[in-house]
C-alpha cells in the first residue's frame, strides 16, 4: 500500500491554521474561551504554529461531563486551542484516507453526513425490508491506541505527523473502562495497552472511521450483503429475503 509523505509544511502553513482556527470556532465564538482565543487569534496561530514547527506541542487537559441522552456516555471537550490543532490536522490528513473510504460509510465526511445518511436508509429500507442491526458496545472507549496507530501509519509516512497522531491518541483522558477481552488478549491486557478516545474531538470523528474502514471493505467483500450502510459504529446490512441475511451474517 502507498503511503503518504511531505504533510507537515502543510499542516503547519498558515493558510491552514487559519482555517483550523476559523472551523473550531463555528457556532462557538460567544463562548468565552472562543471569544478571548479570536480577539487576539494572530499572535495565538503564531505561537502555536512555532510549537508545532518546533515539534514542542501537547494537549491540555480535558473537560469531562456526562450527558444521559441518547444514551449516558462521557463527552470530553478540549480546550480551544487544542481543537484547532485537530482541525489542522484532519484538513491535511483526513483528505489522504478518503481515497480508501467507501461511499457505505457515512459518518463525519464531507459530502456525506447525516441527513444524506438518512435520506440512505429510507431508500434502503423500501428496497431491502430484511436488515441486521449492528452497533458496537462501547466504541469510543474501547478503541485501541495501539491498532489506531499501525492503522494510520500504513498510510502516512511523514514522521512528525505521525508524532502528531501519537501525541493526539496518547494524551487521550481517561475513559469508561471497557471490561472486554479479544482472542490473544490476556488478563493483562487492560493493564499494558491504553484504549479510549475522547467524544467530541474532531480527530476522534476520523480516527473512528480509520478504525473500521477494514470492517466496510470486508462486509463487501466477504460477505456481500445486498446493501451495505455505516454511520460511526452503526452499521446495517440488507437483504431482500431473510435468508439472505442470515447467508451474509454466517458467511
Amino acid at each position: 500500500m502507498k503511503r503518504t509523505g511531505a504533510l507537515w509544511e502543510p499542516l503547519c502553513s498558515w493558510r491552514n491554521l487559519t482555517e483550523a482556527a476559523r472551523r473550531a470556532a463555528l457556532a462557538k465564538k460567544k463562548r468565552p474561551d472562543v471569544a478571548q482565543y479570536l480577539l487576539n487569534l494572530e499572535n495565538e496561530l503564531v505561537k502555536l504554529r512555532q510549537t508545532l514547527l518546533e515539534e514542542n506541542w501537547q494537549p491540555g487537559p480535558y473537560r469531562s461531563f456526562r450527558i444521559l441522552e441518547p444514551k449516558p456516555r462521557q463527552i470530553s471537550a478540549a480546550p480551544f486551542a487544542d481543537r484547532v490543532v485537530h482541525h489542522a490536522f484532519t484538513q491535511v490528513v483526513e483528505p489522504v484516507f478518503e481515497k480508501r473510504f467507501l461511499d457505505s460509510s457515512y459518518a463525519c465526511r464531507q459530502g456525506f453526513g447525516t441527513h444524506r445518511a438518512l435520506s440512505a436508509a429510507r431508500a434502503a429500507a423500501a428496497r431491502y425490508p430484511f436488515v441486521l442491526q449492528c452497533d458496537i458496545r462501547k466504541y469510543f472507549p474501547s478503541m485501541d491506541h495501539l491498532i489506531l496507530k499501525e492503522l494510520v501509519e500504513r498510510k502516512i509516512k511523514c514522521r512528525r505527523t505521525l508524532d502528531l497522531v501519537s501525541a493526539i491518541v496518547d494524551g487521550s483522558n481517561r475513559q469508561e473502562e471497557v471490561s472486554a477481552l479479544f482472542p490473544g488478549d490476556t488478563l493483562f491486557t487492560r493493564l499494558e495497552r491504553r484504549k479510549g478516545l475522547p467524544i467530541g474531538n474532531q480527530t476522534s470523528q476520523f480516527f473512528a472511521n480509520v478504525y473500521l474502514n477494514a470492517l466496510d471493505h470486508f462486509v463487501l467483500r466477504e460477505l456481500r450483503p445486498a446493501l451495505y450502510l455505516r454511520y460511526a459504529d452503526d452499521c446495517a446490512p440488507r437483504a431482500q429475503r431473510p435468508e439472505e441475511g442470515l447467508t451474509c451474517v454466517t458467511a
